[in-house]
């Protein structure tokens, strides 16, 4: 009861609530292009475990966020793995409806949100971590209130893939920025980065240029394959 009497405590709620709200946009747009080749029921299962998972997993990386950020080449290796998630995606909505739904299940597609959720919830938490300024009660409270947050923003996002389908490619780039943002906040580049403002701007750019140019490779390289089998 002490919680619901405390400025500090509804103060504290709506900061991270808000905060939430504004990291939460990536892991909706991962969340929906994972989970858009599923039949109906599936997406809904899809989107609540991914969903459920990018809160926990911010929950559980809050306590050891601090050490993971000081290790050197981790955030390259999980930059690197956004571009091959955001290439994948990518590859899957140039196939033509029939193959992707007979290579997509709900299993990789959890699988995909899952990995995609780990690396992107490394920077995220430190914002939230602060904001709930050690309060462990706080914290989970906040996250847990993002979920329904994460959920109606995939459902959103599906139905908007449908209708506009460049929105798949621009989600894509997306990761793809996200991905060379998080190459660049590496400890061994974050002083070069800091020296010279450009650079993070430019592997952002770069991460989305690669995830384009990738996705597009393997699309066409799939459809030759198709082509002369």
């Amino acid at each position: 009861m002490e919680y619901l009497q405390s400025t500090d405590f509804w103060l504290g709620l709506l900061l991270i609530t808000w905060i939430n709200i504004l990291l939460s946009g990536d892991n909706a747009v991962v969340i929906a292009l994972a989970a858009r080749g599923l039949p109906p029921e599936q997406q809904k299962k899809a989107i609540m475990f991914g969903s459920g998972a990018a809160v926990v997993l911010r929950i559980g990386l809050t306590v050891i966020a601090a050490k993971l950020m000081a290790l050197e080449y981790l955030q390259i290796i999980g930059g690197l793995l956004l571009l091959w998630i955001g290439a994948q995606l990518l590859e899957a909505e140039e196939e033509n409806e029939e193959e992707a739904s007979e290579h997509s299940n709900l299993f990789s597609a959890i699988r995909t949100i899952l990995i995609a959720d780990l690396v992107m919830s490394l920077d995220n938490v430190i914002g939230v971590a602060a904001a709930a300024k050690g309060d462990e009660v706080l914290l989970i409270i906040g996250l847990a209130i993002s979920i329904p947050l994460v959920i109606f923003g995939s459902t959103l996002m599906i139905k908007l893939m449908e209708r506009y389908p460049v929105i798949i490619t621009l989600g894509a780039c997306l990761i793809g920025w996200v991905g060379g943002e998080t190459v660049a906040n590496d400890v061994v580049l974050r002083e070069f980065g800091q020296a010279n403002q450009w650079f993070h701007f430019a592997c952002a750019a770069a991460g989305a240029v690669i995830v384009l140019a990738w996705g597009k490779l393997k699309s066409a390289q799939h459809h030759k394959t198709v082509d002369t089998e």
